[in-house]
């Protein structure tokens, strides 16, 4: 049996403290039988999961779970680097050299004498030396696999740094309730797949607007989410106290205790 690496003296101490965590993960990959079989394709959709788990500590708001999450994330960045070493692609230290080198190559603002007034000039001139960098697209860099209301911030977002954006917020608005005519006509008098394409045209001119109030449209439908769930589940435990099942409750029943848990702090 391997004997684990001992902890840190000083629990202070980042570095003791990696170099431990990368032996541990290296004995977990050796001797451990699900560690080792591991590859790149299997923990990919593992790293997802522990990203939005990640997310779901810091919407609710809760400093040990994010650290705990933060924990998974940082296992799978040393276990994807250990798993490129054995197949001789690269190592972790060409990880962290190639993140220093791109965080200073991108800010010239902090690294070189390049003078910006503003946080819209450093989003523009990053846009820039992206693309000097072999980005063929200033939307190159979103990725396929983004879910698609985060997927359409970003693009829009991109293309808002190389100055394709609406001037007013008026005007973003105006286009917002232009799509919902559409959509309205469409599902009066088209096709399913019209009303669908209209449908995704609305839902992205909202980003747009939602953008233009610095609202993330993400954070905005996750506290809605999260709103319906907690007013949900007081129909739930009211009906359950109550000997009803949700089932044999009328729509007008179930309103009345909707309403009421409006009514209620934090919900």
């Amino acid at each position: 049996m391997k004997i684990p690496p001992p902890l840190p003296t000083d629990p202070t101490s980042i570095i003791s403290h990696f170099d431990a965590y990368l032996e541990l993960v290296k004995i977990l990959r050796i001797q451990c039988p699900w560690d080792k079989e591991q590859t790149h394709e299997s923990l990919a959709p593992l790293l997802i999961e522990e990203a939005y788990e990640t997310t779901d500590a810091i919407y609710q708001k809760d400093p040990s779970a994010l650290k705990e999450e933060l924990g998974d994330v940082f296992l799978h960045v040393i276990m994807h680097s250990i798993i490129a070493e054995e197949e001789n692609l690269f190592t972790l230290a060409d990880v962290i050299k190639y993140s220093t080198d791109k965080m200073i190559r991108r800010h010239p603002h902090i690294f070189d004498d390049l003078s910006v007034q503003n946080t819209n000039e450093i989003l523009q001139n990053w846009e820039e030396i992206k693309k000097k960098e072999g980005k063929d697209s200033v939307l190159s860099g979103v990725p396929n696999s983004l879910p698609s209301l985060l997927k359409a911030e970003r693009i829009q977002q991109k293309a808002a740094k190389v100055g394709f954006d609406w001037e007013k917020k008026e005007d973003v608005w105006d286009k917002v309730f232009e799509e919902i005519e559409e959509l309205r006509s469409e599902i009066l008098n088209g096709t399913t797949k019209d009303i669908e394409n209209e449908f995704g045209d609305v839902l992205f001119s909202l980003v747009n607007a939602a953008r233009f109030s610095n609202i993330i449209p993400e954070n905005a439908l996750q506290k809605t989410c999260n709103k319906f769930i907690k007013r949900f589940n007081h129909i739930e435990q009211v009906s359950l106290r109550n000997g009803k099942s949700l089932k044999s409750m009328t729509l007008s029943e179930m309103d009345e205790l909707w309403n009421e848990a409006k009514k209620i702090t934090n919900i």
